[in-house]
């Protein structure tokens, strides 16, 4: 493993996350390959079996291939999944050059483990440690994400893709299906005629991640003109109603969701991630109502989103999400109902610090009427800061 500068720790103490901690023995993984553990990833050398001392519990293991130097070297797109780990796991996988892919049958045959096992100290020069000096990093961008949880959430394939993996609706097995199909021997006259004539695609069952449904419509049926406007002003009823299909017995389960999203995106380079985070969010910032009786939950929103805003660079926000004014607006409508009436002091205290510090980092303005192009900036005096 190349690059693994590790944090400088005791030697007896690197001698207990030896034996104490989890290994991950990773045979045949080609020579360049990027692969990492959590925060942290390298490139991979030739010496390189597997990752050693890791920390027992939840992980993301996450690799992408790179093609032959002779074939240009490109890099392919992530794959991840998550995994959860125990004191003193061994778990076993073989490079599958076809799929390109990391096969962990093997870590199944107790008999192969136990081989592993006897001979682990041999394969120690080859095994680069866990990154600790990202660990507290990880651990607060996942501290709400139980292993069922992250299990419920992956794809039965097991495998979390920056690239979907789809296939035609339409299957077209015998000539008479392809022969009723548009013709494409003739050019388009538009470009909605072009998309038309392409074949219609659909994700490969398995490889879906398996996200709560936000329902499209945010009121119930049989709404009065009335509650339909007052349903889309506040969103506590369709934030209730992904609660109770999705987190009926643990609610706080939708923090570790929104964590379980941002990572996706963040490390995994999964753009539905992004999505899906930013949904959420909308709809937790947006629920007056439930602000006002889920006072934990809305406590644990401030303290993932402190950890979460805190790993994107400021610059991120402008070009990306600030082109449709996304968060500075989403967050701006949570700062003003959490000030609001019948909100829980502690809460509203939390989230007055919380847009200070917003406030101070980003240097937006959160009371200013935002304009639709960009986050409102706070010119502050020279010397003066926002504590």
């Amino acid at each position: 493993m190349a690059n693994s500068n590790s944090v400088d720790m005791d030697p007896d103490v690197a001698l207990r996350l030896f034996k104490e901690g989890a290994t991950l023995v990773l045979l045949g993984v080609p020579q360049g390959t990027e692969l990492g553990i959590d925060c942290k990833s390298w490139q991979v050398g030739p010496r390189f079996k597997g990752v050693k001392m890791i920390p027992p519990g939840l992980h993301f293991l996450h690799y992408s291939s790179v093609n032959s130097p002779s074939c240009g070297g490109e890099i392919g797109p992530k794959t991840g999944l998550f995994l959860t780990l125990k004191p003193k796991d061994i778990m076993l996988a073989n490079w599958d050059p076809k799929e390109e892919d990391l096969d962990f049958s093997a870590s199944q045959n107790e008999e192969e483990v136990s081989r592993i096992r006897a001979t682990l100290q041999d394969l120690d020069p080859h095994l680069g440690p866990y990154p600790y000096e990202v660990m507290r990093k990880w651990v607060s961008l996942t501290d709400r994400l139980s292993e069922e949880l992250a299990n419920n959430l992956q794809p039965l394939s097991g495998r979390i893709c920056a690239f979907s993996d789809v296939i035609p609706e339409l299957q077209l097995r015998h000539t008479k299906d392809r022969a009723e199909q548009p013709r494409n021997d003739t050019a388009c006259q538009s470009m909605k005629e072009g998309l038309n004539r392409l074949p219609r695609m659909k994700q490969r069952e398995g490889t879906e991640l398996r996200f709560s449904v936000i329902p499209e419509k945010k009121y119930p049926a049989g709404a009065t003109p009335a509650e339909i406007t007052q349903c889309s002003l506040d969103l506590s009823y369709a934030l209730e109603t992904v609660l109770e299909k999705n987190h009926e017995l643990q609610p706080l389960n939708l923090l570790g969701e929104l964590q379980f999203a941002f990572v996706c995106f963040l490390i995994g380079n999964v753009y539905e991630g992004f999505e899906h985070w930013k949904s959420l969010l909308t709809l937790l910032c947006r629920s007056e109502e439930a602000m006002r009786k889920r006072k934990e939950l809305y406590l644990g929103l401030i303290a993932v989103l402190y950890h979460q805003l805190g790993e994107i660079p400021p610059d991120f926000f402008v070009d990306i999400v600030s082109q449709s004014n996304f968060l500075t607006s989403t967050l701006q409508d949570f700062f003003q109902f959490s000030s609001g009436a019948g909100i829980d002091g502690t809460l509203r205290k939390r989230a007055e610090k919380f847009k200070a510090h917003l406030t101070k980092k980003f240097r937006w303005d959160f009371d200013a009427d935002l304009d639709d192009c960009a986050p409102v900036v706070v010119e502050l005096p020279e010397g003066v800061t926002v504590d």
